[in-house]
């Protein structure tokens, strides 16, 4: 295991960093809305549970058009979350407690709140001003058309037409304007952002949407034929670093040039690249003279099947060895339906929409989700690499799928005419206490409404809890410390049907039944298991770990 002292450079390889959430983690001023203070009364949960690091959402000035990723200003703080000075005492204490703090930026767009944008809305058509983003002159007889025909993320044209007639990208929301990477005043304004946070001691960095900065935005703009040519799912219908705006060649000069600014502090600052491109090329973002690691999103999204998931275990380590990084493994995060009801959904349910073809919401059984998902998790953290926990997985919280359409706030149900109903339901706030208003979050009532069954998952239920998931993830991160060596792992060959098992370090073994029907238990000491072990069998949706 690497040293995770404070000068290591090789402290993220494989550490295990939670994700904080910052509006739905801890809110100290009563007001329903998570906050820099709240996180830092917090940090001792993180310390016991055992993580290395935290990675903090955008705590920015923010209209919260996009939850915090439409930026008004990236080198200050959201009144609403606290002061820098407030983040500065947050470092102080999560460093005393020997926790590593990561933090997100947004390169591709900013807020339309942004003084360069707003800026950009004065000055006219042909400005130096509106160089900083992406407007053009619209199509047909008066510029009434969009230039092209990209779509944005959240559904709709990526253009919106200004009163003086240009239109402007948005890749995402209208509130979330493209920035022009070809413009040398925008790399010279993030050199400056990357400075300013690591000065402050921040020792690396979650990068949003690295595969869209650079654009080709040569005349004229091309369209792409067919909105699904717009989505990140359709890279592998182009040429690699053919695609107008996801994954070209050109955007890995801008990270080889961000490293230079990371390695100039002792430690180096570390970085991580959100990619959703297919992993050869994903790999590339990873590579030591750019940001070193690389989101593994295969992992996320495969099913709960054994022959599907060795596949892509096999070929992250491979694709991450290939870049000289360590591979990373991620099964929920701010974006996604949590996995303890994720990976129970049934056939045919699209988890990005959490509706089923009737619009209702998919009936989940949450005892067996819950089975299935500390299973995933101990597979997860015997990996050799990377692991990223979200907020509240600890706990085995299930998604939020009933949240009432009046309090809805993701883009995504306006934008996809209430057909979607967006990422509300993993975001909803922590439960701290097994009572009070928003059990314990804060308070008062919390910006998203928690059910009542939050109470039986929260902290104060489970610690101490023989048994708990509380206490599994406690006690896997523990062992884990002790037992990861290397980063490599060996296949057991001969495993039943549905099941995964390898060897790590000095021989300690993991061993998953994915399979309905329970297995023999290997020889050897049990060290952990994701549920008991009856009769010296392995049941179905059960991981262990052997001595």
């Amino acid at each position: 295991m690497p040293d995770l002292s404070s000068r290591d450079p090789n402290w993220w390889r494989q550490a295990v960093i939670y994700q904080v959430y910052p509006r739905s983690f801890a809110d100290a001023d009563g007001d329903g809305l998570g906050d820099l203070k709240g996180i830092t009364q917090r940090l001792n949960h993180l310390a016991a549970l055992g993580v290395d690091a935290l990675w903090l959402s955008p705590f920015y000035p923010s209209e919260l058009a996009d939850g915090g990723y439409d930026v008004a200003d990236y080198r200050d703080v959201d009144p609403r979350l606290g002061t820098l000075d407030d983040f500065d005492a947050m470092v102080e204490e999560a460093h005393r407690l020997g926790l590593k703090v990561m933090v997100d930026i947004v390169p591709n767009h900013t807020s339309d709140q942004h003084v360069w944008f707003q800026e950009a809305l004065r000055a006219g058509p042909g400005s130096a001003a509106r160089d900083r983003y992406v407007f053009r002159d619209g199509r047909g007889a008066n510029g009434e058309l969009p230039p092209t025909d990209w779509q944005s993320v959240f559904g709709g044209s990526a253009w919106r037409r200004l009163p003086d007639g240009q239109w402007y990208l948005h890749l995402f929301t209208p509130e979330q304007p493209d920035l022009n990477w070809d413009n040398e005043e925008v790399r010279a304004d993030f050199r400056t952002t990357l400075r300013f946070w690591s000065d402050r001691g921040v020792d690396g960095f979650r990068v949003d949407v690295a595969h869209a900065l650079a654009k080709d935005l040569s005349e004229p703009l091309r369209d792409l034929g067919a909105p699904e040519l717009s989505a990140e799912a359709a890279l592998p219908h182009f040429a690699p670093g053919t695609h107008p705006f996801y994954d070209r060649d050109e955007v890995h000069e801008i990270y080889r040039d961000w490293r230079k600014i990371l390695d100039a502090y002792i430690p180096p600052r570390m970085a991580v690249a959100e990619a959703w491109v297919p992993g050869a090329r994903r790999a590339r973002y990873a590579r030591p003279d750019e940001l070193g690691q690389a989101f593994n999103f295969e992992y996320l999204q495969a099913g709960w099947d054994a022959g599907e998931l060795k596949q892509v275990i096999s070929d992250s380590l491979a694709t991450a060895r290939a870049a000289g990084a360590s591979a990373t493994w991620v099964l929920s995060n701010h974006d996604v339906v949590r996995h303890a009801s994720r990976l129970m959904l049934p056939p045919g349910t699209d988890p990005d929409a959490w509706l089923l073809s009737d619009g209702t919401a998919p009936a989940v059984d949450e005892s067996a989700g819950l089975r299935r998902a500390r299973a995933a998790t101990l597979l997860m953290l015997a990996l050799p690499g990377s692991s990223y926990v979200y907020q509240g997985e600890e706990l085995g919280l299930p998604e939020v799928a009933d949240l009432p359409a009046e309090v809805l706030q993701d883009p995504i149900w306006e934008q996809t005419g209430h057909t979607s109903k967006g990422r509300d339901g993993c975001r909803v706030p922590l439960p701290w206490t097994t009572s009070g208003p928003s059990y314990g979050f804060g308070a008062g009532a919390a910006w998203l409404p928690q059910p009542a069954s939050f109470a039986s998952y929260a902290v104060e239920a489970q610690d101490g809890v023989e048994g708990s998931t509380l206490e599994l993830y406690r006690r896997a991160l523990r062992l884990r410390r002790k037992l990861l060596e290397g980063e490599e792992l060996t296949w057991v060959a001969d495993t039943p049907p549905g099941v995964l098992a390898f060897a790590r370090g000095d021989g300690w073994r993991c061993v998953a039944n994915l399979s309905d029907t329970a297995i023999a238990l290997p020889p050897g000491e049990v060290l952990l298991g994701s549920r008991p072990i009856e009769d010296g069998r392995i049941g179905p949706d059960t991981t262990v770990w052997l001595a």
